[in-house]
């Protein structure tokens, strides 16, 4: 009955067919991690299609309700196919409670890009937040940056179209656009006030790795410049990010740091294989993160032995730490080779990957969950850090950075 729904053309079949097509991706084997939920990142440069039994449950029932409202519903005039169509997708979907999987339309996904290191947007970071998607970092040099656009706004609309609802995926696929388009952003500032936001699209080029600190200069509680400790920030981990990330602290270590602060506050995550090499690069031995796919089945990623393995290590984290960022702090944590200091992070603990549909458009599915060397699972629930430092209000206004003092505190008692 179910492939004969598919075959069969009918002016309602839209509505079977990617049903049919997501049951199919819910319930065949997937074998293999791609990437991490965290932003907009993926792992395929040319997701799978799929194929596959939807199950016994008929789905042409779906068609016999759509035609029976065409013929007796009293409002034909909102009989709306593609509201029909996002319904039933979503209906589908949000049963399953879960985030990381999640329905992109075939406009949508065609914006879609890997992380090549630019894409065309308004270069800003994202993250849901308690059902909302706020601003977790502007990207220097960009239009959002320019445009005034703070951590900690809240995006209430796009183009006009509520964003209630709505996956950080979504959001950024529909931010992003043409080079030299306009994006009309409907911005909540963190002191209530609402502003509307005209903002002409650019290719952003970004870096994943910065050794400039917040202020340009290292400084401790007392404001005195430090030296003798390097500094690292990671934005996301796309594909470069642990060649970035070696080059970055050799040179520190060339500039005379005697210890080492590897910065992921706001890093919404990134690729899985980019996440376990730049961990590598800390670690002699033991277990990175493990693995657990949907029958339980467990693998462990384990370390290989990396060039920068004697260095004291702090890390610093916040509640926008997500998903990669927060593999990366608990195989170094774990492992004996770093603290860590800040917040307790955001709690993405599943792995997802994009599956193209036939209607051009994708299921981005969670796979896997990730487990933590001790084996935590953290989803929904974080990292929480060795060291508590919560940024007071007063902290705050005056731009004062508690988390990144108490990190230097803390490193510079070790390496004493």
């Amino acid at each position: 009955m179910v492939e004969d729904a598919i075959n069969r053309p009918s002016n309602n079949d839209r509505l079977v067919k990617i049903l049919v097509g997501l049951a199919a991706v819910l319930l065949v084997v997937i074998v293999g991690i791609v990437a991490f939920v965290a932003g907009r990142e993926s792992g395929d440069e040319t997701p799978q299609t799929v194929s596959g039994d939807a199950g016994t449950f008929d789905y042409e029932v779906l068609n016999e309700i759509r035609a029976l409202l065409d013929r007796f519903y009293v409002r034909p005039e909102n009989l709306d196919d593609q509201s029909l169509f996002d319904a039933a997708v979503n209906g589908m979907l949000g049963i399953l409670n879960d985030s990381g999987t999640y329905y992109v339309t075939p406009e949508d996904f065609r914006l879609s890009t890997t992380l090549t290191g630019s894409f065309d947007g308004i270069g800003a970071t994202v993250s849901e937040q308690e059902g909302e998607i706020v601003i977790v970092s502007p990207i220097k040099d960009t239009p959002a940056e320019r445009a005034g656009l703070v951590s900690g706004d809240v995006i209430l609309a796009v183009d006009g179209e509520s964003t209630d609802g709505w996956t950080v995926d979504k959001a950024v696929l529909r931010i992003r656009g043409q080079k030299g388009t306009t994006v009309n952003i409907l911005i909540r500032h963190a002191d209530g006030k609402e502003q509307e936001y005209a903002i002409q699209r650019d290719t952003v080029q970004v870096e994943s790795v910065t050794r400039d600190p917040p202020g340009g200069v290292l400084r401790d509680a007392n404001g005195v410049e430090v030296t003798n400790l390097g500094y690292v920030y990671i934005r996301e981990f796309s594909r470069r990010t642990a060649q970035e990330l070696e080059v970055a602290v050799r040179a520190e270590l060339a500039a005379g740091a005697k210890g080492l602060i590897i910065d992921v506050r706001n890093n919404p995550g990134g690729l899985l294989d980019t996440t376990i090499s730049a961990a590598d690069l800390f670690l002699n031995n033991g277990t990175i993160l493990i693995e657990r796919d949907a029958a339980g089945r467990e693998a462990n990623h384990v370390a290989k032995g990396g060039q920068l393995t004697d260095i004291p290590i702090v890390m610093v984290q916040n509640r926008f730490s997500a998903s990669a960022s927060e593999v990366i702090v608990s195989a170094l944590v774990e492992n004996g080779r770093a603290i860590s200091v800040g917040e307790t992070s955001f709690g993405k603990g599943t792995v997802n990957s994009p599956r193209q549909l036939s209607d051009g458009g994708a299921l981005f599915v969670s796979i896997a969950e990730w487990l933590t060397p001790k084996g935590t699972l953290i989803n929904n629930v974080g990292v929480r850090p060795d060291i508590e430092v919560i940024p007071t209000d007063t902290e705050i206004d005056q731009r004062i950075d508690s988390q990144l003092q108490r990190a230097i505190q803390e490193l510079q008692a070790q390496i004493r």
